[in-house]
């Protein structure tokens, strides 16, 4: 009988299945489970009608005391060899001996009651019945059939005799029709016929179909049954995890998991997704515990369905991938490190090249320079510099990338920042033909943040801007307060950034390369550096650009008296695309 059959919720089919769970563990191959099932039922039931056959006539033969004795024997006999098909797994041996022992019964019966004349004669038949029953084969019928022949020759001797009126009387018949009740209730309206209407010819049971174990259980979750692919992906036949087994199987540190999932469902959700790990048998592949994917399924007021697919990949998915998140911090542990050393053992050569190229300028330490002598020095102050501000770069993106890099929040004057940042930016500006301006409404107040973060935000936006604006360009810088927010907007009319590159701008040492770009000198540490600095205290970033119609960058500082919550968050910062615009009629592209 299928797992499927018994969810029709018939009484006959839950109690074949109820037998069925009685046949021994060991037992692997489900034709023989059920062969033994339905022995073990024919083993434990067939007592009570052999009694009612019996005890009237022998009542009248024997008396009380025989008739109980008789009646103990055959209860005896026939339970002894339905626990020894139980505890051994084995039942051909238990066949003969039950068919024999009918052969003898039913010989006894019809010696007590009269012989083939009495309507006890009748239940000759049930030996073939039930043979063909348990074996589901004709051999078995046909064999069976002989040893009730071998019965009724036995007891034509004794056709006839007076005693056994009471046998031949009314109350004769009722052993015959209790019997023939039975076989209506098994092959009328039992277990053949759930089978004939709920196995379609030619199609599939869906469950078998499923790579996945099918489970149903109440709400409190103790399972009721479970489909035949527990054979092939567990290891375990259905009847090993019925009950609370399944909860006993899954590992402990899971059970916290899989309990809260079940009590999700008891509130009224429809669905709950977990992996866990289940407890195999020796010997599986998988070995002692398995990862395993279960999807929770609310099937109405008192089921819940569960589906239980092979998990080992996706957990060794998992494994790698959070090895590789390990290796991968571990890199970047390492590289901050390397970073961090090699940029101080720098800058203090640096610092001597900058302090000496300073004091060879000036002619009252050095004495008298040509005109070479006095270029060539310059060159090399200019050269320290640079690379002194590079490494720098480097020290606060490695900072910043461990959450290393302190600032310490507090109100200033945002209009003062920006016009130093404006002072210091406006020779190099001027140097260049590039028009420079700063626009600071007079309303504008004190904003929350590290000044000094702040204007080096400023100074990295400012020179970028200068750097890709050609001669006769402008830059622009100017803020506006929104709300509990000030917006600050850098802005240039140089040659602005292709749609592939902007998911680029902004992490370190990443360069836009183009045959304009190529001839600026740069690290590409700028705008990382300022995203970071950015996010830092808590504010947004957004660059919106296209190809020849210059960059607007922007970012936001939070209002003086209104958000004080800045630091480190353990969020990085991600780009948004999307957004577009346009300028003199030209479609803008924009990343935040």
């Amino acid at each position: 009988m299928s797992k499927e059959t018994r969810k029709s919720g018939n009484w006959h089919a839950e109690l074949a299945a109820s037998f069925e769970r009685l046949v021994r563990p060991s037992v692997a191959d489900d034709g023989e489970r059920e062969r033994q099932g339905r022995l073990i039922g024919v083993l434990l039931l067939s007592p009570f009608i052999a009694a009612v056959a019996m005890v009237p006539a022998l009542a009248m033969q024997a008396g009380t005391a025989m008739t109980l004795a008789a009646a103990c024997t055959i209860f005896g006999a026939a339970w002894a060899l339905a626990i020894t098909v139980m505890l051994t797994g084995r039942s051909r041996i238990a066949e003969l001996v039950a068919l024999s022992g009918g052969a003898v019964a039913l010989a006894a019966v019809l010696h007590l009651a009269g012989g083939v004349s009495s309507p006890l004669a009748v239940l000759a038949l049930a030996l073939p019945l039930e043979a063909y029953w348990i074996a589901r084969k004709a051999k078995a019928a046909k064999l069976a059939g002989a040893m009730a022949a071998l019965g009724l020759a036995i007891s034509l001797p004794f056709s006839g005799i007076a005693s056994a009126e009471a046998a031949r009387s009314a109350f004769g018949w009722f052993a015959p029709i209790f019997y023939a009740a039975t076989l209506w209730l098994r092959y009328g309206r039992g277990e053949l016929a759930s089978e004939r209407e709920a196995v379609t010819p030619g199609l599939i049971p869906l469950a078998e179909l499923m790579p996945a174990v099918t489970i149903t259980m109440n709400k409190a979750g103790d399972v009721q049954a479970v489909s035949e692919q527990s054979n092939a992906i567990l290891g375990l036949s259905p009847e090993l995890l019925s009950g609370n087994e399944l909860f006993q199987r899954v590992h402990v540190a899971d059970r916290v998991h899989y309990l809260c999932a079940l009590s999700k469902l008891r509130s009224g959700e429809s669905a709950q997704k977990l992996s866990l790990r289940l407890r195999l048998p020796a010997g599986h592949a998988a070995g002692p515990y398995g990862w395993f994917d279960m999807e929770l399924l609310n099937a109405g007021a008192e089921a819940t369905l569960a589906v239980v697919r092979d998990g080992g990949e996706a957990a060794e998915l998992r494994e790698a991938l959070a090895q590789a998140r390990e290796k991968m911090g571990a890199l970047e542990i390492a590289k901050g490190r390397f970073l961090a050393a090699v940029s101080h053992e720098l800058r203090t050569p640096l610092n001597a090249i900058i302090g000496f190229s300073d004091m060879l300028l000036h002619k009252e330490i050095s004495g008298p320079l040509s005109a070479k002598q006095a270029e060539q020095i310059a060159l090399v102050r200019e050269a320290g510099n640079h690379l002194l501000s590079v490494v720098n770069s480097i020290l606060d993106v490695s900072k910043i990338e461990s959450g290393t890099y302190h600032i310490t929040p507090e109100p200033f004057d945002l209009g003062t920042a920006m016009g130093l940042c404006h002072s210091m930016m406006e020779p190099q500006a001027n140097s260049k033909g590039v028009a420079l301006s700063a626009k600071v409404p007079p309303t504008l107040g004190e904003v929350v943040g590290d000044q000094r973060a702040v204007q080096q935000i400023l100074l990295n936006l400012l020179s970028n801007a200068v750097k890709f604006t050609p001669e006769g360009g402008s830059v622009a810088m100017n803020a506006v307060q929104t709300g509990e927010t000030v917006q600050i907007h850098v802005s240039d009319t140089g040659i602005g950034i292709e749609e592939c590159d902007l998911r680029e701008i902004g992490k370190p040492f990443m360069q836009v390369q183009n045959d304009y770009t190529r001839q600026f000198q740069g690290t590409g540490l700028g705008l990382s550096l300022v995203k970071g600095l950015v996010k830092l205290h808590n504010g947004a970033m957004s660059i919106e650009s296209a190809p020849g119609l210059g960059t607007t960058v922007t970012f936001s500082l939070p209002v003086a008296g209104k958000s004080r919550d800045i630091g480190p968050k353990p969020a990085a910062f991600e780009a948004r695309q999307g957004h577009t615009g346009e300028r003199d009629g030209n479609r803008l592209r924009k990343i935040a």
